[in-house]
């Protein structure tokens, strides 16, 4: 057992509550809730925007700003959640799955009410409507995501099962945005023009399957790692605060996540026009939506095993170093057909895959980290710190894509983009993935200090503190 600082002494032990060993109906039960989450989620992501230019018209910088305005006041949302959380009793069903349970029916009806189309009103009511359905949905998100996201330290405290939970989510996102991009625009539009009724119908049919979801996971899902009264009581704001400023795991997870989701809003955005002018094959982007998820699917079962042997922070720098390198090789080969960029470019989206599934692990292991550092469990406050420090990102990235676009020199009125348009717009999409990728293995390897050896004894010296044994 491993000698305990006096922050640790003072507080009662966490122990481990007697029920079930962790399993697959664990793993299931965890995906169902991010395939809840992803429902409403990627509909609003995907679909939001044309509903409101073309049912609402409101126009699409009002739009944004709508979204600007919303993502911001989210991240504030998720640590207010968050904290609220934390000093919240645990019930004899555990501390974060009774408000996924309670949460999940205001958030779906929230969720229809931003389809909803009033015909005949102003357009300033239509505005106003959007503004509070949207950022009420947006704040009815964060008290369900919150402790779903929190949720997972506390149903294992094995790394490596970890990984799996972690994986699992993943698949229940990408679950979800199958059914969604594939069944949503046949269901949303009628003769390729946005329909209101439809959108109504869409969005009561993904809420019964949302809500059915959420259902799935608060049954399925078990906690296991308990925390005493005394120790909730004793959560103190100005500790949580100076140990947040010395997570070196957190921190430098909250830069390599931030730098990530901004690649991925700038690739989203500059794919469509790689395809569209420079290859002139805009059908190709389907092609690269399949292969993305052929790709993770066949990562997916080979995630805990490369875990198991060679730990998370190796397996992901690795991902992210095969990445860049397939990107640099890219770089410096013009001249590709669409479907040669497709094949080649597949061995880099193979790489960052493994960092997709294993991110929400690192996170566990942050929040452990945390614990170590305090002696309290504070999951919901430091998880939402990681969504805040990831929606102000988004918020601040919004239109990072569009700026780069425009700084290459493309141009929407000209029938065909000059060579160096095209030239600038191939680079956006090789070589500064190239670059970001491997900026974040740099970080993975010299930065962010959880290996798999520092993850292992981290656990073992919770599991000592709490009364455990492994």
């Amino acid at each position: 057992m491993s000698t305990m600082t006096n922050v640790h002494k003072q507080h009662i032990e966490a122990a481990v509550s007697e029920s079930r060993k962790f399993g697959m109906r664990d793993k299931i039960g965890y995906l169902f809730g991010d395939f809840g989450n992803d429902f409403f989620f990627i509909l609003v992501s995907s679909f939001l925007m044309v509903y409101y230019t073309d049912i609402f018209h409101i126009s699409a910088a009002t739009v944004g700003l709508l979204f600007l305005v919303a993502r911001i006041w989210d991240a504030v949302a998720d640590v207010t959640w968050g904290r609220f959380i934390d000093t919240r009793k645990a019930s004899k069903h555990g501390k974060f799955k009774p408000w996924i349970l309670r949460m999940s029916f205001p958030l779906v009806v929230s969720g229809v009410l931003m389809f909803v189309h009033i015909p005949g009103m102003s357009n300033g009511f239509y505005l106003t409507y959007a503004f509070i359905t949207y950022i009420l949905w947006g704040t009815l998100y964060s008290t369900v995501n919150i402790p779903y996201g929190s949720m997972a330290s506390f149903i294992t405290s094995d790394p490596v099962e970890r990984t799996s939970l972690s994986t699992f989510r993943t698949m229940g996102g990408l679950f979800a945005s199958l059914i969604i991009n594939v069944v949503g625009p046949l269901v949303l539009f009628v003769n390729n023009k946005a329909d209101a009724n439809h959108f109504m119908m869409g969005a009561i049919l993904f809420g019964i399957l949302s809500i059915s979801c959420y259902l799935a996971c608060y049954t399925m899902s078990t906690e296991r790692i308990t925390t005493s009264a005394a120790q909730e009581k004793n959560t103190n704001i100005k500790v949580t605060l100076k140990a947040l400023g010395k997570n070196k795991p957190l921190l430098s997870i909250l830069a390599i996540s931030l730098m990530f989701m901004m690649l991925n809003m700038l690739t989203g955005a500059v794919n469509v026009y790689l395809f569209k002018d420079y290859f002139g094959s805009a059908s190709s982007l389907s092609i690269v939506g399949l292969v993305q998820v052929v790709v993770i699917l066949i990562a997916i079962p080979m995630a805990k095993p490369l875990v198991a042997k060679f730990g998370k922070k190796e397996i992901a720098a690795a991902g992210m170093l095969l990445a860049a390198i397939v990107n640099l090789v890219l770089a410096f080969l013009p001249g590709l057909t669409a479907m040669q960029f497709i094949g080649i470019s597949t061995l880099g989206t193979f790489g960052f895959a493994f960092f997709n599934l294993v991110v929400w692990a690192f996170v566990t292991d942050v929040i452990d980290y945390h614990e170590f550092l305090t002696g309290m469990r504070e999951d919901g406050t430091v998880y939402s710190v990681y969504s805040f420090a990831r929606k102000l990102g988004q918020a601040i990235a919004g239109g990072i894509g569009g700026f780069a676009i425009a700084a290459v020199g493309y141009d929407s009125v000209l029938p065909k983009q000059t060579q160096a348009a095209l030239d600038g717009i191939y680079r956006l999409g090789t070589l500064v993935p190239c670059i970001v990728f491997f900026a974040i293995f740099i970080m993975l390897v010299f930065v962010y200090p959880l290996n798999k050896q520092r993850t292992l004894t981290l656990a073992t010296d919770l599991a000592a503190k709490r009364g455990e044994y492994m």
